[in-house]
């Protein structure tokens, strides 16, 4: 039948004319193409993109790696590279919430006392050794021994570790405090590397330079300069994290001593990623087209008052009064380029009210200028302040008498010595004076503010800045017990209520709860002026555009910009629907 149909289909063509076979043959032509056109389609319908294992990034970092070590790491750059190469037993995602790593699950006991964690059975180090019970175990106890001086110590600080089988941890505290949980986050050693290394060799031993973990990226290759200082490390996926293998091949991380030969490098197309520029370097960048991604930063600045060294501050009409003049709008544009977020509060509201709008906000800053200050103004004169005599054309101070006494609206600021904050300490002044307020700025290096300023509370009032964890334990910044070093009540506040509120949200475990407890105490500091809330920075990350699967999310130090660094991707497969798990 086939040989029938054949001749008779051959017979057929060769009794065509000439025009006809060329006609035959360029609608068979158009036909095949169709046809082929037609599958592709129904083939295409059928098909989806996904992630594909390949492609490099590079990225500048400023600083040099020491210690890639959880429990030794200090700078950033120590930072970025412990969070891809290590994996703790949990890991934070995007939005902030808690997700398991090493661990397959936990929980916490009714009392707060206890967190049990089971480890994942497929857990592996990058020399393919399993994760197990021991490492944890040896992990925590190198945080707590005091002869490693780990920057971690007092997170774990009273902490017991037990052991239940060869998959289960309990971690026991001496007293419930909810924010304990984050602490599960550190990356774990492997014990086989490093239980030989004493206390006093732990932070020369070579594996704090290349270090071996069960992250997303293990390190293949460091490329160091003449005098075998890390120029950059190249990193490539470890196709057995427990989270899956990330897409992007390979990580080269490329360090700098400085912003200015991080910028160069970027701008000759060294690196294609960077991070943490200055607002100001930011904004020149993103005139030129450059996408710039961002994030607030749970971080407060504001101006914190000593009314130990300055007793004007405990005139709630000055405090207020000299709250209302600042205009935050004009700080945020001119000192951090737009880059930043103006705050009411002493919490960062996206913590607080996931991304929100502040409910707590007053209505303040909606006034124009002039408004404000005749606000500002006719406050301080309704308390018994008035012009001095003594001031000298529009340069006018405010007096009051109080008794024989006469106080003056006089006070220093202090200051770190960092170009943003130098900005707005200026932009506070200027503001100031308008309500007849003299201030004298002063402007510290880092390390001078910290130990001669701070420390022995030697300031009138003080721009400064505190950094909140996911955690939000305010403990610390505003518990009347931490006034005094080694507090960082800065704003030496006092409260019997606000007090209360801090010592219950560290021992609920419940998040609404905790949250709800964290909002009165929020409301309490607002109405108390205890501190003028300025902004919260952003942080600023360069990244190409041929990285997809990227969110930057929530971030609170430089290295989360990584929590979900096996998601990117670059190169791309397609394959059929029916094949997705």
């Amino acid at each position: 039948m086939k040989n029938f149909w054949k001749k008779e289909v051959t017979s057929a063509v060769r009794a065509f004319t000439p025009t006809e076979k060329v006609a035959f043959v360029f609608f068979l032509s158009l036909l095949g193409i169709s046809a082929f056109v037609m599958v592709s389609k129904i083939n295409q319908s059928f098909m989806v993109q996904i992630p594909a294992l390949g492609g490099t990034l590079n990225e500048g970092i400023v600083g040099t790696p020491r210690f890639i070590n959880p429990v030794l790491a200090l700078g950033d750059a120590d930072r970025d590279l412990t969070t891809l190469v290590y994996s703790g037993l949990l890991k934070v995602n995007t939005h902030g919430a808690l997700v398991p790593d090493l661990a397959e699950s936990y929980t916490v006991s009714t009392d707060g006392l206890e967190y049990t964690f089971v480890l994942r059975k497929d857990a592996r180090f990058h020399d393919d050794t399993p994760v197990t019970i021991d490492d944890i175990e040896f992990t925590i106890q190198k945080i707590q021994d005091p002869a490693i001086k780990s920057p971690k110590r007092a997170n774990w600080d009273g902490i017991t570790t037990s052991r239940i089988n060869e998959n289960t941890v309990i971690f026991t505290l001496k007293k419930p405090y909810s924010p304990f949980i984050e602490n599960t986050t550190i990356g774990i050693l492997p014990k086989h590397l490093w239980k030989n290394v004493d206390a006093e060799q732990f932070q020369f031993s070579p594996y704090n330079i290349r270090p071996i973990g069960s992250g997303p990226y293990l390190i293949k290759k460091i490329v160091r300069d003449r005098d075998d200082v890390p120029q950059s490390y190249e990193l490539t996926s470890f196709k057995k994290y427990v989270l899956g293998a990330a897409h992007i091949k390979t990580l080269i991380l490329h360090f700098y001593t400085n912003e200015q030969t991080l910028l160069e490098a970027y701008k000759n197309e060294e690196i294609e990623s960077l991070n943490s520029i200055s607002a100001k370097e930011a904004s020149e960048l993103n005139k030129t087209g450059i996408a710039i991604e961002r994030a607030p930063l749970p971080r407060i600045f504001g101006v914190f008052f000593n009314q130990n060294q300055a007793p004007i501050f405990a005139s709630d009409e000055v405090r207020e009064a000299l709250n209302l003049a600042v205009d935050k709008d004009t700080i945020v544009t001119e000192a951090l380029y737009g880059y930043g977020t103006k705050i009411d509060g002493p919490i960062p509201q996206d913590l607080i009210s996931g991304g929100a709008p502040d409910l707590l906000a007053t209505n303040t800053q909606s006034k124009s200028e002039a408004e404000r200050i005749e606000t500002a103004k006719a406050l301080l004169t309704k308390n018994g302040w008035k012009p001095n005599e003594a001031g000298i054309m529009e340069k006018v101070i405010m007096d009051k008498k109080v008794k024989k006494e006469t106080k003056t609206l006089r006070f220093s600021l202090s200051t770190p010595n960092a170009p943003e904050l130098k900005k707005t300490a200026e932009l506070l002044k200027a503001q100031w004076e308008k309500i007849g307020a003299e201030v004298d700025l002063k402007v510290f290096d880092t390390g001078e503010l910290s130990q001669n300023v701070i420390r022995p509370r030697k300031y009138d009032a003080i721009l400064f800045g505190e950094i909140i964890g996911r955690d939000l334990d305010l403990f610390a910044f505003w518990h009347s017990s931490q006034r005094n070093d080694p507090g960082f009540n800065i704003a030496m506040y006092i409260n019997t209520k606000a007090d209360k509120l801090l010592e219950d949200a560290r021992v609920i475990s419940n998040t609404a709860e905790r949250l709800d407890k964290y909002r009165r105490f929020d409301e309490i500091v607002r109405e108390d002026n205890a501190a003028i809330f300025t902004y919260s920075p952003d942080f600023i990350y360069i990244i190409p555009n041929t990285i997809q699967g990227f969110s930057i999310g929530q971030i609170t130090t430089p290295a989360d910009r990584f929590m979900n660094i096996q998601d990117w991707y670059i190169e791309t497969d397609h394959i059929w629907k029916i094949f997705l798990k």
